[in-house]
């Protein structure tokens, strides 16, 4: 009888490791949704986005707003968000890439473009 009992437990921890494994996995490198977009590190990157890409095109986009985004994990942080920005009187949204290595304290833009819906 003890011996079902022991083969049952680690059945369960068996069953528990693998969903914790299963669990963690799919986040490290896959991309997970920012829940608070008004969170001001998150305004910061998404002002930085906006500027970046205006000192590139001289488009003379001006941020506005962070309207949603997601991490992903990497050599540091991807940030994915959708900001929306003047464009010479009109909002606009646009997808912006933003890669962070805080330890550098260095943000590097890496993709910028009209967001579609």
């Amino acid at each position: 009888m003890n011996n079902n009992k022991a083969i049952f437990f680690l059945l369960l921890l068996s069953v528990f490791l693998l969903s914790l494994y299963a669990s963690s996995a799919a986040r490290v490198g896959g991309w997970s949704p920012i829940t608070d977009v008004k969170d001001p590190h998150v305004v910061q990157i998404g002002e930085f986005a906006v500027s970046e890409y205006d000192k590139r095109s001289k488009s003379g986009l001006k941020f506005e707003t962070v309207v949603r985004g997601e991490t992903q994990v990497v050599a540091g942080t991807n940030y994915r968000l959708r900001v929306t920005a003047n464009d010479g009187g009109e909002s606009k949204n646009y997808e912006a890439i933003v890669w962070e290595k805080p330890w550098l304290k260095s943000m590097n833009l890496t993709s910028f473009k009209p967001a579609r819906f």
